[in-house]
């Protein structure tokens, strides 16, 4: 009989296929004391498993195709770094020696202590790096008990009776991948397979394998927390990576609804792919600037090839994140900087400034005791706390700047006084590299609108910065204080909130009316549901993942503001805007 597992959508498509489950190492890992005259040899055994561990990520970095995307190649780094983290070596050899424990025990042990400062972080993708972690050690694990590196490399045969008769014709159907969680080196192995889509038991959207899958173009649906237990090896299923379902057993007419749509979304992905070097315009003749989001400088190679005419969003937080207290220097900070703006071309960038800070812990060095770390010393209200460490970043963005078009974003920005701070700090900077005679470019500056308060006086800060840019997640976080990864209040988390699109309203508005550009670069700007909706408040940028943009554009080539402005004025002034959006779809 068919059933549904419900997990979250994160990559479109649909792949239908044969079950490959695959159980985690972290629920076969023994305990047991060792006796203390064991725990040198036992110490020497956690090194050697890590050692090999770093050698052999080592080794597929040094053998990574051509073709492979530049997401899947920067996580393969964070394992590495996590992997020489002297946080998690000494934690090992700690409860070796001091507890005696034998070392799968030690390293999972070690392993909860350094989760627990992930769960108390506020962001949601920083929160997500648990999972790097839990797979590195993950793969040590699997070293010391010497089974395969990747849970995916040898995919089992299929059994002689497992081809059901609903699925007659589909002998040579391609396989999917059901697990607890996928590392990169797993991805980089899965690019390699047969597999045509996969489930993970745990993620997010702003997961690593969510993100990797989506530059991937697979389809994938993570967080379908039952998946591991109800579907059994050899399975046959349906993953419905743009619902978010994984159909488990389907039914012959359930198949055959779901080979249709295969096919339809074939042909929707190269109506799509025709449209990369179209203008974006809208039917009124309306400029609409399609921006991406990138984490690395990397990404700025798929952010090309998805026709983005810019990065909205640099997140600069990967330079800065596991260095034990010893933050990225200004030459360090400025190649990574030049290579996102060589990568994009010529096209402009925008660099945001460092968004971390006591509530996301970079590591022991800088974790404080907030009894509330949301609302706390984080963004630009740690960078202008520590005003060396800012004006170092500042230095080396402003470097880069001379090799291309960059404008300086600053993150959470809600008082005239840190308006004033901020502009100071950039005359500073420059001032020094003048002082040692450094070029540099000219640069714009924006603050990124994420709190109630920024929004509602949104003309004064104007009068400080060139653009700002509408961060709808924490916007909406805030808004409505809720904490969308709090599986209590979850379902509380809406977009269309009226208290919510009042404020995006407001400041696009704002910016309009004083001829400075505004653009939104969070969840809401690649949501295809809601393009029409923000074009009609008069919206005209959209900085969204690359792989969102050609989805986006083809709402963008088919509106006409004129006859989407008197909608969306409806949609504000409504009771319940969810309702009057879905009326009009």
């Amino acid at each position: 009989m068919t059933f549904a597992i419900h997990g979250l959508a994160v990559s479109r498509g649909i792949a239908i296929g044969r079950a490959v489950v695959v159980a985690s190492s972290r629920m076969e890992v023994r305990h047991y004391f060792i006796e203390s005259a064991q725990i040198e040899a036992e110490i020497a055994r956690a090194r050697t498993a890590r050692n090999a561990v770093v050698d052999e990520l080592q080794r597929l970095m040094s053998d990574l195709p051509g073709d492979v995307p530049g997401e899947l190649a920067a996580l393969l780094e964070v394992h590495l770094m996590l992997l020489q983290d002297e946080v998690l070596a000494a934690g090992v050899r700690h409860w070796i020696s001091e507890r005696l424990y034998n070392a799968e025990w030690a390293l999972m042990t070690q392993l909860e202590q350094i989760s627990r400062q992930f769960d108390e972080m506020e962001d949601p993708y920083l929160r997500e790096r648990k999972a790097d972690l839990e797979q590195v050690a993950d793969r040590i694990l699997r070293y010391m008990r010497g089974a395969p590196a990747c849970p995916v490399a040898q995919p089992p045969e299929p059994a002689a009776d497992a081809v059901q008769p609903a699925l007659d014709g589909m002998v040579d159907a391609p396989l999917v991948l059901v697990a607890q969680d996928l590392s990169p080196a797993d991805m980089l192995q899965f690019k390699r397979s047969v597999f045509a889509g996969f489930v993970t038991a745990v993620g997010g959207k702003t997961s690593h394998t969510a993100i990797v899958a989506r530059s991937m173009d697979i389809p994938a649906v993570v967080g379908a927390r039952a998946a591991s237990q109800l579907i059994r090896q050899d399975d046959w299923i349906i993953i419905d990576g743009n619902a978010g379902i994984v159909l488990v057993d389907p039914s012959p007419i359930i198949l055959e609804e779901y080979r249709f749509r295969q096919r339809q979304d074939v042909l929707e992905r190269e109506r799509l792919a025709r449209l990369r070097h179209t203008p974006s315009v809208t039917l009124d003749g309306q400029k609409v600037e399609l921006l991406a989001n990138i984490e690395q400088p990397s990404d700025a190679a798929a952010a090309v090839r998805a026709g983005a005419v810019g990065v909205g969003l640099f997140r600069s937080e990967f330079l800065f994140m596991g260095r034990e207290g010893k933050l990225p220097g200004e030459e360090e900070q400025f190649e990574a900087y030049k290579a996102a703006v060589d990568g994009m071309q010529g096209l402009p960038v925008t660099i945001r400034t460092i968004d971390v800070g006591a509530d996301k812990p970079l590591d022991k060095g800088f974790k404080e005791t907030s009894l509330n770390p949301a609302l706390g010393l984080r963004a630009i209200r740690w960078s202008l706390a520590e005003p060396a460490m800012f004006r170092t970043q500042l230095r080396a963005i402003l470097r880069a700047a001379a090799f291309g078009q960059v404008h300086l974003l600053f993150p959470m920005v809600s008082h005239q006084h840190e308006a004033h701070s901020i502009v100071a700090q950039v005359k500073l900077a420059q001032a020094e590299l003048d002082a040692r005679g450094a070029a540099y470019g000219a640069v714009q500056l924006g603050a990124m609108i994420e709190i109630p308060a920024a929004a509602i006086m949104v003309r004064s800060l104007l009068k400080h910065f060139d653009f700002v840019s509408i961060g709808t997640n924490d916007l909406i976080q805030y808004t409505l204080a809720i904490d969308r990864a709090d599986e209590a209040v979850a379902h509380l988390y809406d977009p269309l909130h009226p208290a919510v699109l009042g404020l995006v309203a407001q400041v696009i508005e704002a910016a309009n009316d004083m001829g400075k550009q505004v653009c939104v670069c969070g969840e809401m700007a690649g949501d295809t549901s809601m393009t029409r909706l923000l074009l009609g408040l008069g919206l005209r940028s959209f900085s969204m993942h690359p792989a969102q943009i050609l989805s986006v554009k083809q709402e963008v080539l088919r509106a006409d503001t004129r006859k989407l402005q008197p909608w969306a004025q409806a949609v504000l002034q409504a009771d319940v805007p969810a309702d009057v959006l879905a009326a009009a779809s």
